[in-house]
């Protein structure tokens, strides 16, 4: 039965099939279709607009259209037969913000597994006691999550919720050898470079992270050369943006790989 209610609209002409509005549709109601991304039923979109701030070419906007009804049963099926989901509770985006067990926490209805959401569990002390005793400790990742790299996280991802966050510049890792044990360990990490990437569009979307998150800490983790120095001043701005105040510190690693503060 058709209704009159919000649904998001798709300007096909300006999207560009980047897929960053697919994940952060927990019904999984937008899929990238033939290099567009393309609303895939009506009954699936809740008409939130949870997607919106996630376009870089705004191609995507909420309508008043006479269009069916939203089915919250059908969209949690939906993301089940797509292979993403899980058979607990669901939430659709217009009941608050997705619990542990939401379907957003593992839908990528386009099925690209760069963007896949995904928390990893802790080793149990199994796991622990199995690994190799010529594998040091600090051979094992600190890595809790994925995707990791800023411009494919949305705002709502459930490992950001009261993280102790970090954010890194490209090349930190590459360069200190103890990034997992000294600065990833009991952290959530977020990858971008301030110099090659879009600054604004990462102001806007850390904004919008420390508005969604309650995040405990802020780490920015950045390399000596003067390019990398953009990072902390993004941090900053989307902190005024966002008008949040928190804890925030900057660590500087050297190009020789040591860490310098």
């Amino acid at each position: 039965m058709k209704q009159i209610r919000k649904i998001i609209k798709i300007d096909e002409e300006k999207c560009n099939g980047c897929g960053l509005c697919v994940p952060s549709c927990a019904e999984g109601a937008i899929r990238v279709i033939d290099g567009k991304a393309r609303l895939v039923a009506e009954k699936y979109c809740d008409g939130l607009g949870a997607c919106l701030g996630e376009c870089p070419e705004g191609a995507l906007q909420v309508i008043d259209a006479e269009v069916e009804a939203f089915d919250e049963a059908a969209a949690l099926e939906h993301v089940r037969a797509a292979g993403h989901g899980n058979s607990g509770q669901g939430q659709s985006g217009h009941a608050g913000a997705p619990g542990p067990t939401s379907a957003a926490e593992k839908t990528l209805p386009c099925g690209c597994p760069s963007s896949l959401i995904q928390t990893f569990a802790p080793q149990t002390p199994c796991e622990k006691a199995n690994i190799p005793v010529s594998r040091p400790a600090t051979g094992v990742s600190a890595l809790t999550h994925w995707p990791i790299q800023l411009n494919l996280v949305p705002p709502t991802a459930p490992f950001l919720r009261g993280a102790d966050l970090l954010i890194a510049s490209d090349c930190v890792p590459a360069a200190y050898h103890r990034f997992h044990d000294d600065l990833l360990r009991g952290k959530t990490v977020l990858m971008g470079c301030p110099k090659f990437d879009d600054a604004e569009a990462y102001v806007r979307k850390l904004a919008a992270i420390f508005t969604e998150a309650g995040l405990k800490s802020i780490t920015v983790a950045v390399m000596e050369v003067p390019c990398c120095q953009g990072m902390p001043a993004i941090v900053r701005k989307a902190l005024n943006l966002a008008e949040k105040a928190m804890p925030l510190q900057v660590v500087t690693i050297s190009t020789r790989g040591e860490r310098l503060g």
